[in-house]
């Protein structure tokens, strides 16, 4: 006997047929003798309809007051479920977060979960009972509901599996499994039996939605395995798991990941003296907002420019504050792009194989497109292009690394 986590997202319980679904689907696992614990979202479209509604109250709601508001997309989805399993004689009891007591800071509407109380969660499982809980959700120590952010029933049901000692965490989503990219993009895109944590980690963070960045990090750092499945249909799905002791084996790429919402700001200009760049980046992320790429050049006259990229919708806010800073520094001019793409290659087996930089710049120029910035780690090289290439440039590098073959 195991005991598993399953998450069903919003589109996975976007109606009282796909909830039956998801019930049929429990039931049967249930059936096989494992423990079960179910983590649900709010159906899909529920969350936007409730912020709408605070929208026609009010222009400025408190962050509380939108938590005690959305939490009860979930409490919906987690009644129904049970439900619908008990009406199957599958036993089993819903919980909120505030009664499993996912204890969280006091951040509302991005809270952090602290610690999880599952004492009262395991008598029941001893009992024979599915457990359904409320993703998304937690509660303070002063007895506030919070919520964790978009995406946060991801990583309440890995730290529900972390805190159970769970075999494994299941997230049930609208795709098979994680892909060396978007099949949308390339036609040969392979569904992956297995990817490192690291990995999907840096996937993730490079623009794949498939899963919600917290929980990557959470699963890793408390060692649960993961597999991403479809709701829909059956499958193996793609298993997220420690590297293992074969990563020599490995394949040198094992995925290509993109994101389109980036924007470029040049400064130009500016004095090639000690604390400039902080005198610059300080104030932007004072103001939250994160910086990616950054890269600085110093030109023949004495003077540098430096360039950073940031998510598109803060590219308005970012500009504000670079030019105040430009007249500051008595710098030439501000420059800015919201026409840019970041492609990224992600592979642990970049460690042990040379000229994968070279390889997939050979495979870009080829194709007559241009990098204008790089970026690189242990196991990840990532470029700034114009974004009308980037989906000529995942299919050449997709095709230059052979990610269509299997390496199994």
């Amino acid at each position: 006997m195991s005991l598993i986590v399953q998450k069903y997202g919003g589109t996975s319980v976007g109606s009282i047929e796909r909830i039956e679904a998801v019930a049929e689907k429990v039931a049967a696992c249930r059936a096989l003798g494992d423990d079960i614990v179910v983590v649900v979202s709010a159906m899909s479209g529920e969350t936007n309809r409730l912020l709408g509604l605070a929208d026609a109250i009010t222009d400025t709601p408190t962050p509380r007051e939108i938590d005690v508001l959305v939490s009860t997309g979930e409490q919906v989805t987690i009644a129904l479920l049970s439900m619908a399993l008990n009406k199957r004689g599958c036993a089993a009891r819903s919980y909120t977060g505030a009664q499993v007591k996912i204890l969280t800071d006091d951040s509302h509407t991005k809270a952090r979960i602290e610690e999880i109380n599952v004492e009262g969660m395991q008598a029941d499982l001893q009992q024979g009972r599915v457990l359904v809980v409320a993703g998304f959700q937690g509660v303070d120590s002063a007895g506030n509901i919070t919520t964790l952010g978009r995406g946060g029933s991801d990583t309440s049901a890995v730290a529900l599996a972390a805190a159970l000692a769970a075999d494994e965490c299941q997230i049930y989503t609208d795709v098979d499994g994680v892909y060396t990219t978007d099949p949308r993009v390339v036609e040969g895109a392979r569904r992956l039996k297995q990817i490192t944590f690291e990995e999907m980690l840096e996937m993730s963070s490079q623009g794949s939605k498939v899963l919600q960045i917290r929980a990557v990090e959470f699963a890793g750092k408390y060692k649960v395995p993961l597999r991403v499945l479809s709701s829909f249909e059956d499958g193996p799905g793609t298993l997220i798991t420690l590297e293992d002791d074969d990563s020599m084996e490995n394949p040198i790429i094992s995925g290509i990941a993109f994101n389109r919402d980036e924007a470029k700001l040049t400064i130009q200009g500016i004095p090639d003296t000690p604390g400039v760049a902080s005198r610059i980046l300080a104030p932007i992320g004072e103001a939250n907002i994160e910086v990616d790429v950054i890269i600085q050049n110093v030109s023949e006259d004495g003077t540098t420019s430096l360039t950073f990229t940031v998510h598109r919708n803060d590219l308005n806010r970012a500009r504000g504050l670079l030019e105040s800073i430009a007249m500051e520094l008595n710098a030439r001019s501000v420059v800015t792009d919201d026409q840019i793409a970041k492609v990224s290659l992600v592979g642990v087996g970049m460690r042990s194989h040379a000229g994968v930089a070279s390889r997939m710049f050979t495979a870009l120029a080829e194709h007559n497109i241009n990098i204008q910035m790089i970026t690189t780690s242990e196991i990840k090289i990532a470029v700034v292009i114009d974004e009308k290439y980037l989906e000529l440039a995942v299919r050449a590098l997709h095709s230059a690394f052979e990610l269509e073959k299997d390496a199994n």
